[in-house]
């Protein structure tokens, strides 16, 4: 169970040695109605004009890590770092780059507002978090984010300038490759795993790190050839908060178009050699929530697309569609004995 639990629009893990993070960083004060438009924001876009916010206490995260250990699950926390940090620069404005106040973010487009790696108390932060998260979740990784983070603010940064010269960096892209190396030392140290998504991938990464592919499987195949352990998870076959059909009467999704047959027909090891194939630790499912209200709607959106993955995951070299056709049937029977709210499409073909 890979839980994101830090993005621009909420902080949402307790860390007792910075309160603030829950205190102001948990809550923005409205959000965005409808589909983001992309950062054109104008007149046109609708607020709730309603505060959303919480978080789960440590004691509820390790309730959490118990219930998915009783059910053999790894629970793998992300704290992402460098980029999606607004929650955390509104709580500690010291951790950005100009020290500004801000708001929590209330849509849903990439922000520039990063966290400043010139600052030696930036990673003392970061340093100090990890190292309670590192105590409250037992298995052996921890994801560090590593996506989209603009370096706008970092190029008119005297405190990152000073450190790429202190550091003999010669373009802005290692100022990150310095970070991502220097939380994995941090994480090693005390025995565990950095997770990165592939952009982590655009600067050395060690063998230790394992890359999470999502902008197609070049990030894993790449990964995958020079020695890296790898997870799949293209936003083509894996993202699930994209729409099961088209057409009238779908809830809001994020965009695309995901059909149960496209996440069955997903080959993670397409193009690798049977010894690059043993990098590929597997596949992932990811549903970003930014326009699921509750659970109903949630379960519409893994149900049935997760069974898909999950005889990819599980029995790649023996998937036959005709075959998982007739066996769903089953899975149907238990959604209704359950009260799932599934989506029903495959049926009506």
């Amino acid at each position: 169970f890979h839980w994101h639990l830090t993005d621009d629009q909420g902080w949402r893990i307790e860390i007792r040695k910075y309160p603030r993070l829950t205190e102001f960083g948990s809550v923005r004060t409205r959000t965005l109605i409808g589909r983001d438009p992309g950062g054109e924001y104008d007149e046109t876009c609708r607020f709730d004009e309603t505060p959303y916010g919480g978080f789960y206490t440590q004691q509820e995260i390790r309730d959490v890590v118990a219930y998915a250990a009783e059910r053999f699950i790894t629970v793998i926390p992300e704290i992402e770092f460098p980029g999606h940090a607004v929650s955390a620069l509104a709580s500690y404005p010291w951790l950005g780059c100009t020290g500004e106040q801000y708001e929590v973010r209330q849509t849903w487009d990439i922000d520039d507002r990063v966290y400043c790696p010139g600052k030696e108390t930036t990673f003392e932060f970061i340093e100090n978090v990890l190292a309670e998260v590192a105590e409250l979740f037992p298995g052996p990784y921890v994801h560090i984010g590593g996506d989209e983070c603009p370096m706008t603010y970092w190029k008119g940064c005297p405190h990152c300038r000073a450190r790429m010269r202190s550091e003999g960096l010669t373009h802005w892209r290692q100022l990150q490759n310095y970070s991502t190396a220097r939380l994995e030392r941090f994480l090693n140290a005390r025995g565990k795993q950095l997770i990165g998504w592939d952009e982590i991938l655009e600067g050395e990464v060690t063998p230790t790190a394992t890359i999470m592919s999502w902008r197609g499987t070049e990030g894993g195949i790449r990964a995958a050839r020079q020695g890296n352990y790898a997870i799949m998870s293209p936003g083509t076959y894996c993202y699930f908060d994209h729409a099961q059909a088209v057409g009238e009467g779908e809830p809001l999704s994020w965009g695309g178009y995901l059909p149960v047959d496209k996440v069955y027909a997903f080959d993670p090891c397409a193009g690798l050699t049977p010894g690059e194939r043993r990098f590929i630790l597997g596949v992932q499912a990811n549903l970003w929530t930014e326009y699921i209200a509750d659970f109903d709607h949630l379960q519409y959106m893994l149900l049935p697309r997760l069974s898909a993955l999950v005889e990819t995951a599980w029995s790649l070299d023996r998937k036959d569609w005709d075959d998982y056709r007739r066996r769903v049937d089953r899975l149907r029977r238990l959604y209704d004995a359950c009260g799932y709210n599934y989506a029903r499409h495959l049926w009506a073909e």
